[in-house]
């Protein structure tokens, strides 16, 4: 029989003083984290707005750029399976704080790069490294541990949070790039990274567990976590997980479509949609202003997603995200980039950015158990890589061919495909476990 532990006494005033009032401190870390994960997001989404400066003050080429980026966005997925490890193994404010600090050292070590190998090892591997440890295996971590009740809503906030960062904070950095120069810019995502640190250490906790609580809706203690493994099980941990994953069906379908995701998505649209509205004479801060309305939009379809999660087959839900997503991106390629154009793709593009992260989260947990959020760490190892492959290819296609419209174009097809692979999830499912 499974041993359960049962919660001492409250040691937080805080949880106390919460629980006085009806509220659970779940929803403490919750804030946390979704603050934790918009502000790495905002890092993450900085460089839509660098293309232009960088190539102006440095004379190097979009190609050039978008090399180091992508490092940065595989590394960013490449990391996920491992932070769940780490997550395990060394608590989730520890590791949030150690990403947030190589965020912040990355970050202020390009105030001073001057060549092209600093950019591939600031922003590629030190800001990669960073980003990765709060990925959305983080999310969907907090998300199983403290709550029982309303997880689909939780996982839906948290990768909104993720999204949205990337995208809202982008009018007001382009904004200060233009007007005050990059390193003005890159300030104020020093700033946030402060302040969420701050929050991380003051009010991070690990399990429900540490401040004498039951998680959210749960009515009785949960399975007392296992012992600390050693260093060798854990780094081993993600490839055996891996391992075993590779050998379904289901793990490739949703690593593939989630290729595709983060190519149509973070390699794509948030690196080069601010240098692909240049092209035809919009303002940086007039394209920044439209990825912020996309963010916007997104907000309101990944909640939406995660409430829908929780009521319907997770296949259909991912068929019609890719397939309306695929269509919208085609669309713009033929669009005239007029205000009123690219304002109807922001909102159907919106409501689609990342809503597909809470049913891929469901799949993974259905079918792989206990080993849940190591597999999705793979399967978000996938959408970082569609993502890096898309921010060179589209990046190649401006350089050599003047336009970046095939990018776009391909991507709507991909999506197309993605629409249609998802229904071949046939497996069995197997019981749901935790995170």
């Amino acid at each position: 029989m499974v041993k359960s532990e049962t919660p001492p006494a409250p040691v937080s005033p805080l949880a106390v003083a919460l629980g006085r009032r009806g509220i659970h401190y779940g929803w403490v870390v919750a804030g946390v984290t979704f603050l934790t994960m918009l502000v790495t997001a905002g890092a993450v989404g900085a460089p839509g707005v660098l293309m232009g400066p960088l190539s102006a003050e440095f004379g190097w080429d979009t190609a050039d750029i978008s090399s180091g980026f992508a490092l940065r966005l595989v590394l960013f997925g490449l990391m996920g399976p491992f932070a769940a490890a780490f997550m395990n193994r060394f608590g989730l404010r520890r590791v949030a704080t150690v990403a947030l600090s190589l965020i912040a050292a990355g970050v202020l070590g390009s105030f001073y790069m001057s060549k092209l190998w600093h950019l591939f090892l600031l922003w590629g591997l030190v800001v990669g490294f960073g980003t990765g440890l709060t990925a959305l295996v983080l999310g969907a971590t907090v998300a199983t541990r403290w709550f029982t009740q309303r997880r689909g809503l939780v996982i839906g906030l948290l990768t909104a949070s993720t999204a949205t960062g990337q995208l809202v904070f982008l009018p007001l950095l382009a904004y200060l790039s233009e007007s005050l120069g990059w390193r003005s810019a890159l300030s104020l995502v020093l700033g946030m990274i402060l302040v969420a640190a701050v929050a991380v250490l003051a009010l991070m906790r690990d399990r429900p567990s540490d401040v004498g609580l039951l998680p959210y809706g749960a009515t009785e203690a949960p399975a007392v976590p296992p012992k600390p493994m050693t260093l060798t099980t854990m780094l081993a941990s993600p490839l055996l997980a891996l391992r075993d994953a590779s050998r379904s069906a289901t793990f490739w379908v949703l690593f593939g479509t989630f290729f595709i995701c983060g190519a149509s998505t973070n390699g794509l649209v948030q690196t080069h949609f601010v240098s692909l509205c240049g092209d035809y004479g919009l303002a940086a801060v007039t394209a920044a202003g439209m990825l912020a309305m996309i963010g916007v939009f997104d907000f309101i379809g990944t909640v939406g997603s995660g409430w829908l999660s929780d009521r319907f087959d997770s296949r259909w839900l991912l068929f019609w995200y890719y397939g309306l997503r695929g269509l919208s991106l085609i669309y713009l390629t033929y669009s005239d980039f007029s205000f009123y154009g690219l304002s109807i793709f922001a909102v159907f593009y919106g409501l689609d950015w990342v809503a597909t992260v809470p049913p891929t989260v469901k799949l993974a947990a259905e079918r792989f158990g206990d080993r849940a959020n190591l597999v999705f760490g793979w399967i978000f190892a996938g959408h970082q890589l569609g993502a890096a492959a898309a921010a060179y290819g589209a990046g190649f296609s401006r350089t050599f061919y003047q336009t970046y419209l095939p990018a776009f174009f391909i991507a709507g097809l991909l999506c197309l495909a993605a629409s249609l692979a998802i229904v071949a999830v046939r497996e069995r499912r197997l019981a749901p476990a935790p995170f």
